[in-house]
């Protein structure tokens, strides 16, 4: 019995720790001949979250796959953050 109680606990206590916090970095990009530039937000890994100098990378490394070239990480956040950004970064919002 006291087994049966105490994983119950350990799955309520569990369950009650919330899952990670979503991580997103908004960003500035351009193209050449002819000059484009763009705004964006994307989402990160949690692993990236808290340092631009690190999201950066990956979010080079993703850009570029449409042709863009990072400008700067403007910054890094969290789900709070997100809403506030999605006008602004309109067709760039979560696309890569």
């Amino acid at each position: 019995m006291k087994r049966l109680c105490f994983s119950t606990i350990a799955c309520l206590l569990l369950a009650a720790v919330p899952a990670n916090a979503a991580c997103y970095a908004d960003y500035k990009a351009k193209k050449d001949d002819p000059l484009r530039l763009h705004y964006g937000v994307i989402e990160l890994p949690d692993s990236l979250c808290g340092n631009t100098e690190v999201a950066a990378d990956e979010v080079q490394r993703r850009i570029a796959s449409g042709g863009w070239t990072l400008l700067s990480v403007v910054s890094v956040f969290s789900e709070d953050g997100l809403e506030q950004r999605k006008e602004s970064a309109a067709d760039f919002f979560l696309r890569f």
